[in-house]
């Protein structure tokens, strides 16, 4: 147990360092974005979850195909594992044309969650900047669930890595601007940064397949086939009630932000701060969710279950031991976060509040998030989507609306609900969660332990 132990750790360790480096792609600009204006900042929240919902959506097609590779290469079978990544390079180009609509044509979702007329231009702005990198970003995610599931995750670090060390000047740079050089962007300044890094990230990316030779047993660079119908149809059947369950998880999130917006510039911009927070949070059981699934794959291809059962318990209780020690921390350190993150008084003060529901909410999107990942392994894909659009969906964002506005709810009935604020949506918000690993780890553990 303590090898098996020690090769997730190793394994979620490196996926961790190099999520935790996109993650402060955001933390960078959140914070430049709040030091340039509130205004900038409530626009940031709005902007990013709307990018989010759109990449977070399509990516999570394609990782997906993590089990696919892995199960391949602990079978031994190299070879198939690059034939295989050849025809998700279609999948890859389908999901990235419709992605580049969805950002480019934002008007329907803006109009829809009625965000304030004064911040959609600049929303639509970033919007259109941003799309234009979408492809080379998915085609990054591709790269990094390759190396995940051969577990070799750190080339993709190391990318990871060194464009943080770009981000962090050149959003300061183009956002706040030079004097008597060049004039700040603004909101702006924050995508344009993020378009020139993606575009590095994936020329980097490109080279390293080429000039690696850990790569070569792969032949990932042979002649590229046509389309193959039956394994195209199987990433679909895979990939497919995967990105729309990633889809309804992310949404129910971010459109948290969407909603929130309509409650003026403070509410936004404290859940702004604190939506940052929680996909800092979120790094880490993703992390070991990937590591451990790409264990239980590769044991499942090499037909050794036992194996399997093991990575499964490891990678479980590292999860809830490291879900529990964060949100302990955070709620010991809530106020001195939120004062990290603004100038404003009041924009801190409710981010505070908002950082203690934050640590209910974090440990149940830990454990829901790793039973997600490994019931793939088992080819259980469509009831996390049945339950995320339930519960996520029904219970959690529809019930966190009908508190904060009051519809179809006497909230006066009810002195702990909080109408006209944003902790409403983190109340339902982690209550839904909570349900929703109560329904998945049992499935879970019956999967794994079925003869």
């Amino acid at each position: 147990m303590s090898s098996e132990r020690a090769t997730i750790m190793r394994h979620a360790g490196t996926v961790m360092v190099g999520q935790l480096a996109v993650m402060a792609f955001s933390v960078t600009d959140t914070l430049v974005a709040g030091h340039f204006a509130d205004t900038a900042l409530a626009g940031l929240a709005v902007a990013s979850a709307t990018f989010v919902t759109v990449h977070i959506s399509l990516m999570g097609m394609l990782q997906a195909l993590l089990p696919v590779w892995a199960e391949l290469h602990g079978a031994q079978r190299y070879g198939e594992v690059g034939r295989s990544v050849r025809q998700a390079l279609y999948l890859c180009a389908i999901t990235a044309g419709l992605g580049m609509w969805a950002l480019l044509c934002p008007d329907f979702l803006l109009n829809w969650t009625q965000v304030p007329t004064d911040l959609q231009t600049e929303v639509r702005n970033y919007l259109n900047i941003v799309a234009f990198g979408l492809p080379a970003s998915l085609l990054f995610r591709m790269y990094s669930t390759l190396n995940q599931s051969l577990g070799k995750p750190k080339l993709v670090t190391w990318v990871q890595v060194g464009a943080l060390i770009v981000k962090v000047p050149l959003s300061i740079m183009l956002v706040l601007g030079i004097p008597n050089i060049m004039p700040p962007l603004g909101l702006a300044g924050c995508a344009w940064a993020t378009l020139i890094v993606t575009l590095m990230m994936i020329s980097l990316a490109i080279w390293l397949v080429r000039t690696q030779d850990f790569y070569k047993p792969y032949r990932i660079w042979a002649a590229m086939e046509k389309p193959h119908i039956s394994t195209l149809l199987r990433f679909v059947r895979l990939g497919l009630p995967s990105g729309l369950a990633i889809g309804v998880e992310v949404t129910s999130f971010t459109l948290m932000s969407l909603f929130i917006a309509r409650l003026g510039v403070v509410a936004t911009a404290s859940h702004q701060i604190v939506s940052n927070m929680t996909a800092v949070l979120y790094m880490m059981p993703l992390s070991l969710s990937i590591a451990t699934s790409s264990r239980v794959s590769y044991w499942i291809g090499a037909g050794q279950i036992h194996r399997a059962r093991l990575a499964l318990r490891t990678g479980l209780s590292l999860v809830l031991l490291l879900s529990l020690s964060f949100a302990g921390l955070i709620a010991w350190q809530h106020e001195a976060i939120a004062n990290l993150y603004t100038q404003s008084p009041e924009v801190a003060a409710l981010a505070a509040t908002l950082l203690l529901w934050l640590t209910l909410y974090h440990v149940a999107d830990a454990v829901q998030v790793f039973c997600v990942f490994t019931l793939r392994c088992y080819g259980i894909n469509v009831l996390p989507l049945i339950t995320y659009t339930v519960l996520l969906w029904g219970l959690g964002l529809a019930g966190g609306y009908a508190v904060a506005y009051g519809v179809g709810i006497d909230v006066s009935a009810y002195a702990w609900l909080t109408p006209q604020s944003p902790i409403a949506f983190w109340q339902a918000g982690s209550l839904a969660l909570y349900i929703t690993t109560a329904v998945l780890l049992p499935v879970l553990w019956r999967a794994a332990y079925r003869r």
